[in-house]
């Protein structure tokens, strides 16, 4: 059974606040979290009380994507063997990734550290962000032949920047991803809870029905050009390339079981160091 504590729910004034609470782990995310995460945005966007939902982590950084290196009994990836596997496995992570597109209420992602792999694109799916001047941002997950599934990425910054910062894993600064239009301001870290309440409350300050209505026009005319099924798209895709063994991912977890997760992200990013 999974610990509800992991992602914690409370609401203040007008505004809800979602906190992922495993920071010992960077808020990685794991299978059970997946669910409950879904859950709390359904809490969120159901309480009568607020009109805006904040997005947050506890700790050092905001989410280091989903944990894939986990132990956790509670655990279950069910049949990854072949594509149609992956394709089921894979389906928790988009859903719970998308959660914050699905509700009707504005959704301020706040965030420090990492927004790394599923972490980044749970953080693209939110209206707004706000993030401190020590955030990092990127997807590096193709990196061990892992890619997407959710390619939220391309309807954000553009195809040119996505592409690169997609096909090479890197990772960028705050700077950057404000000037690629990813985030909407950068704040100093030790104020970055003090501004996103600000920030907050100021956008509390419209009404609900307005902000409801536009997010729904928005989000029509989004997916009215594509943007639904494209996310669909690259899940029906890279199911087969989670199936399949290349000789980087291979090797990858070979490096992972022997020596752990952290040598084997250490032996691939140095690689590219050159």
């Amino acid at each position: 059974m999974v610990d509800t504590n992991l992602i914690r729910y409370e609401a203040h004034d007008k505004v809800g606040y979602i906190t992922l609470n495993r920071p010992d782990k960077l808020n990685a995310i794991t299978e059970g979290m997946k669910e409950l995460l879904i859950q709390r945005f359904r809490q969120a966007d159901a309480d009568p009380s607020t009109s805006v939902i904040v997005l947050r982590g506890e700790g050092r950084s905001f989410c280091a994507g989903h944990d894939i290196g986990s132990d956790d009994e509670d655990e279950d990836d069910g049949d990854t063997r072949d594509a149609l596997g992956w394709f089921r496995h894979l389906d928790g992570s988009v859903r719970s990734e998308i959660a914050p597109w699905d509700a009707s209420k504005p959704v301020i992602a706040s965030v420090q550290g990492h927004a790394v792999g599923g972490g980044c694109q749970l953080m693209l799916f939110c209206d707004l962000v706000i993030a401190a001047d020590n955030a990092k941002f990127g997807e590096p997950e193709v990196r061990f032949s892992n890619t997407g599934p959710a390619f939220v990425m391309p309807w954000i910054i553009g195809w040119r920047r996505a592409r690169e910062l997609i096909y090479f894993g890197d990772q960028i600064t705050a700077e950057m991803a404000l000037d690629y239009g990813m985030i909407n301001k950068i704040v100093p870290l030790d104020t970055l809870e003090a501004e996103t309440t600000r920030y907050a409350n100021r956008l509390a300050l419209i009404s609900p029905e307005a902000l409801t209505a536009t997010k729904r026009a928005l989000k029509r005319g989004a997916e009215t050009a594509g943007f639904r099924n494209a996310i669909n798209a690259g899940h029906d895709v890279v199911s087969a390339l989670y199936a399949a063994e290349t000789d980087v991912n291979r090797e990858f977890f070979t490096i992972t079981e022997r020596d752990g997760l952290r040598a084997a992200l250490k032996w691939r990013s140095a690689q590219f160091k050159t």
